[in-house]
């Protein structure tokens, strides 16, 4: 129960910073990526901000033995860069490039039932559904 609280919270946490910066607004993402009228630095400053919070964060989980709520720590250590990788990180930006959100701005922007949310957001279901069946099973 503890770990589904701390989940909620951090969730919580991160979605309340998603509103507060703006990034739930797909107009700020793309504004980004247009350096030729409408350029935006928003999502630089809060990216920026993102890694100060975050480095000693993790810093200070790398000196311990195992998370509060966990037995062990589940943080990747494979850095094999494969064609899936390549793939999957391309039309990951490719994606956001073209509708402006990602995965957490967009669980964020559904409580504005806007049409292009919810299809944004049904297409990742799908998307995420597809790799899971997709995905080979480990023998």
């Amino acid at each position: 129960m503890r770990v589904i609280i701390a989940s909620l919270i951090c969730g919580l946490l991160f979605g309340f910073g998603l509103l507060i910066s703006g990034m739930s607004n797909p107009a700020r993402v793309l504004n980004f990526l247009d350096f030729s009228s409408n350029w935006d630095a928003t999502l630089a400053f809060v990216m920026g901000g993102a890694i100060l919070v975050a480095a000693p964060g993790m810093y200070w989980v790398r000196k311990r033995n195992k998370p509060l709520f966990a037995d062990k720590f589940d943080i990747p250590t494979s850095t094999t860069i494969d064609a899936k990788l390549i793939l999957g990180s391309a039309a990951f930006g490719i994606g956001w490039g073209i509708s402006g959100f990602c995965p957490g701005p967009a669980v964020v922007a559904i409580a504005s039932l806007q049409t292009d949310v919810l299809l944004f957001v049904s297409a990742m279901i799908v998307g995420m559904l597809a790799q899971h069946w997709l995905k080979p099973k480990a023998a």
